[in-house]
């Protein structure tokens, strides 16, 4: 319908169709959730994502218009600390969505991601990056994790830095 700019009953059943057959021909595997919701984690995790919008679009902007200085940027590799594929998956589009780090790729059976951030000259950027999103998956954890994830996470000592994004 969106593809020919008008609704027909014609194109609502044939997508209707269509939509059937691809999701019997290509099933999903079960997503199991852990069944536990931190609304105030939640919230937290909501607040201090917006600031690191923010603040991720205030520093790429000022990299882009500062000529005094070259950007640097780096392929860094950040292991996690959760054996989840969905809290693997919040973190890497967490991670993503904050301007100033891309993922590149996963490493699924290792859980380590790899991201394209900006603003990492030294190996401390790029520490305090990985750092960074650790602590997005530390946030994640504890809103929507398991206990055992939480867990996992309270023995791995991760803090929740305020940084994230890109870094100057």
């Amino acid at each position: 319908m969106l593809l020919w700019g008008q609704f027909t009953w014609t194109a609502f059943v044939t997508g209707l169709v269509a939509a059937i057959v691809v999701t019997r021909i290509f099933r999903l595997p079960p997503v199991e959730l852990s069944g536990r919701v931190n609304i105030w984690y939640g919230l937290v995790f909501v607040v201090t994502f917006f600031l690191a919008l923010i603040r991720g679009s205030l520093l790429v902007a000022w990299q882009v218009i500062d000529p005094r200085r070259l950007p640097h940027s780096a392929i860094i590799a950040v292991p996690l600390r959760t054996d989840d594929d969905l809290i693997m998956t919040h973190t890497a589009v967490t991670a993503s969505l904050i301007p100033g780090s891309l993922l590149v790729d996963v490493d699924r059976p290792r859980r380590i991601l790899y991201l394209h951030a900006l603003g990492v000259a030294t190996p401390e950027d790029a520490a305090h990056q990985r750092r960074a999103v650790q602590g997005w998956e530390a946030r994640i954890v504890r809103a929507v994790g398991s206990r055992a994830q939480l867990e996992t996470i309270r023995k791995a000592a991760v803090d929740t830095p305020r940084q994230g994004g890109a870094s100057l």
